[in-house]
């Protein structure tokens, strides 16, 4: 008896698999297409009804409010709601940046500490984690903002450091630097010392993995960094100078102030958001083989050496995955700013502008845009650094 043939792959085509997937993704695309322009072809329609305006002509209106702090010159007599809208992007920015950096250094040293042989450091690592962790990120907010910096004393009776830096319920005081002429070779030599720091890194590494002799790099690195700028000021004429904040009245007057709005958001969202990382550094430092560390310790390594040179290279692939989404909440917490009054994007555009244009639908989307574009950029970063620690196979 002879064997029945298979059908070809040219015989039934929904029987592919593969022409069933391409039906499937152009069904679901077109579905996807069409409610889209539905719902779109309807709210324009109700839009129309209501005389609703609509467009972004609005940012060219002027906004005639102040705000607090500023980043780029602004006066509320002349300034534009674009200019508004750029104003909270950048302390949305100025926010995220530095929280990242705060929290980033501090969940580094929480779980590390996390795994110390010192009873008292660990176990207060572990405390310091459960607490902070387990309290919503607004209450904390709240608590920074109401309790803690609120409780500070009044300009006159301000914490004062070299009567140059003031701490009070007014915020931070600080020296502003004042850039003169001749101020750019300053900046253009801090810039070439951390060009070679980054060459001087990567030498010493290929120097360590060709001969296995260690290079002072962090020594030289703190000496390039200070003294290329310092001499290029005083060859320079000395160009950068600074205003000290002097108190007249009932306030400081001059130099540069950090407001406590800004203050009470920085540490809720550093402290809150670095116990996760702190939980993340430690799995990783958890899932290196205890042979590793065994056998570093066996050829006479410190303790330090072991950690910086053997396990953190080994961890960072573990870290990276849930370090990224982290940062990404945290750029998205800081939305919460509004319930203080910081002015950010959300509090500025989402809100006061908001309430004075009333169009929803484009202050909403341009709103919704900067924090996607934000968060893509964040997430592309250490996805790169994160394939740069990937072992790679052969």
């Amino acid at each position: 008896m002879k064997n029945k043939p298979l059908p070809t792959d040219g015989q039934g085509f929904l029987n592919n698999p593969k022409n069933r997937a391409i039906i499937f993704q152009a069904v679901a695309l077109f579905l996807v297409v069409f409610f889209a322009f539905y719902f779109a072809n309807n709210m324009n329609e109700n839009i129309e009804s209501r005389g609703i305006t609509t467009g972004f002509s609005f940012l060219n209106n002027t906004a005639g409010f102040g705000i607090s702090q500023t980043l780029i010159p602004y006066d509320d007599g002349t300034s534009t709601f674009l200019d508004v809208f750029i104003v909270g992007l950048l302390n949305t920015i100025l926010v995220s940046v530095l929280g990242i950096i705060f929290a980033s250094i501090l969940g580094l040293i929480l779980g590390v500490s996390r795994l110390s042989s010192n009873f008292l450091v660990s176990k207060l690592a572990l405390v310091y984690i459960e607490i902070f962790r387990n309290i919503p990120i607004l209450l904390q907010i709240l608590f920074w903002y109401n309790v803690v910096l609120a409780a500070l004393p009044s300009p006159r009776q301000s914490f004062a450091y070299l009567d140059s830096v003031f701490l009070n319920n007014r915020g931070l005081l600080l020296p502003e630097p004042i850039l003169e002429n001749g101020s750019g070779f300053v900046i253009v030599s801090f810039v070439l010392a951390v060009a070679a720091v980054i060459y001087l890194v990567r030498w010493s590494r290929k120097r360590h993995d060709d001969t296995g002799q260690n290079f002072p790099i962090f020594k030289v690195s703190i000496a390039l960094l200070i003294l290329a700028p310092t001499l290029v000021y005083f060859i320079a004429g000395q160009p950068i100078s600074g205003e000290y904040p002097v108190l007249k009245g009932f306030n400081f007057k001059g130099g540069l102030t950090i407001i406590p709005e800004l203050l009470a958001l920085l540490f809720a969202l550093s402290i809150y958001t670095a116990t996760y990382i702190a939980e993340a550094v430690r799995a990783g430092i958890e899932s290196v083989p205890k042979g590793q560390k065994e056998a570093a310790a066996s050829l006479g390594l410190s303790d330090y050496v072991i950690l910086t040179k053997v396990v953190l290279p080994q961890a960072l692939r573990v870290i990276i995955p849930p370090v990224i989404n982290q940062f990404l909440n945290l750029t998205k917490n800081s939305s919460l700013a509004t319930a203080i009054g910081y002015p950010e994007l959300v509090t500025l555009f989402s809100g006061t502008t908001l309430n004075q244009v009333g169009q929803a639908i484009e202050i909403i989307l341009m709103t919704m845009a900067v924090y996607l574009t934000i968060s893509i950029m964040i997430s592309l970063l250490l996805n790169w650094v994160n394939a740069k620690m990937a072992i790679k196979g052969r």
